[in-house]
């Protein structure tokens, strides 16, 4: 018995990891892809890899819900407009004035600090002492990366177009998470990202058009290209969430949650190893302070799991 459950919390452990390294590639491929191709063209590329990828897996069970999803189809819609055409689509375009490292720290942190505030002034939601020191400090963390530890900087700072971006595409993924717990019961986890994905293309598809016709940033064709949209579509979008998915039925997702600090550290030694972006003590320090505060505010939500 012992044995069993040992086994599972590795397991689920080892999925957790998986899925952030994952989800981490994805400010890497934002940034390195910049190079080669428009912000919009990347998500729909993405999208629609992963539509047609999770098609198989999910179709029978799509036909099986479709009466439930017509009957909630305006909750679905917001879910794909908020989750998948506007988050993604503005990390791709912060990638094109910003590091990776940057879109790491700023974006996987600052959207739980949008989601709580939101569930506070809107759901009426409490929150409780660890959940508010750990915000500030997380806060804390994301000032001194974007002032780069001086005072000077901070008193005339004024937001990156790369780092407005990434706090609007933060902001987005912020009300998703918000808006996701209305998610009818009807719908099973997997015809629910099929559905999302699609409609997310969809969304995107006339946007797309319109930057192939009349944006500079043209698509410069390549086999490094092509591989970064089948890991977006595959890895980030189609494994990143199974594994998570399973982590949480193996863990709990009390437990399973604290792994998303992760993302930020392997983005960053990411963006080290294979872009050349170079780590600063404060790159350092700040993801040290960002990670401490996620984890405080999430010490009751581990207690409450136990």
């Amino acid at each position: 018995m012992q044995a069993n459950a040992n086994t599972q919390t590795r397991d689920g452990v080892l999925l957790a990891i998986a899925a952030t390294l994952l989800w981490s590639g994805n400010f890497i491929i934002a940034r390195k892809a910049s190079e080669s191709i428009g912000p919009v063209s990347l998500a729909f590329y993405r999208w629609t890899c992963a539509t047609i990828v999770l098609f198989p897996f999910a179709y029978k069970k799509v036909l099986a819900e479709y009466g439930v999803m017509k009957l909630n189809w305006k909750i679905l819609l917001i879910l794909s407009f908020t989750g998948i055409a506007l988050f993604n689509t503005f990390v791709y375009v912060a990638g094109h004035y910003t590091t990776a490292i940057n879109m790491a720290l700023i974006g996987t942190t600052s959207s739980p600090i949008f989601a709580t505030a939101m569930a506070v002034l809107f759901l009426k939601e409490r929150i409780g002492f660890f959940r508010i020191i750990g915000m500030l400090i997380s806060i804390l963390g994301i000032i001194l990366l974007i002032s780069k530890g001086s005072w000077d900087v901070l008193k005339h700072f004024q937001f990156s177009i790369g780092d407005a971006w990434i706090l609007a595409g933060a902001f987005a993924f912020a009300v998703y998470n918000i808006l996701v717990r209305k998610k009818p019961s009807g719908i099973s986890p997997l015809s629910f990202l099929w559905m999302i994905f699609c409609l997310g293309s969809c969304m995107l598809l006339p946007f797309y058009l319109l930057e192939l016709n009349f944006s500079s940033n043209h698509t410069s064709w390549s086999a490094e290209l092509l591989g970064s949209i089948l890991y977006l579509g595959i890895g980030t979008s189609v494994l990143a969430f199974w594994c998570w998915n399973l982590a949480i039925a193996k863990l709990g997702a009390g437990k399973t949650v604290l792994f998303g600090n992760l993302i930020p550290v392997f983005s960053t030694l990411e963006a080290v190893f294979f872009i050349g972006e170079k780590m600063t003590l404060i790159h350092l320090a700040s993801g040290v302070i960002v990670i401490a505060g996620l984890i405080i505010a999430n010490l009751n939500l581990r207690k409450r799991q136990q």
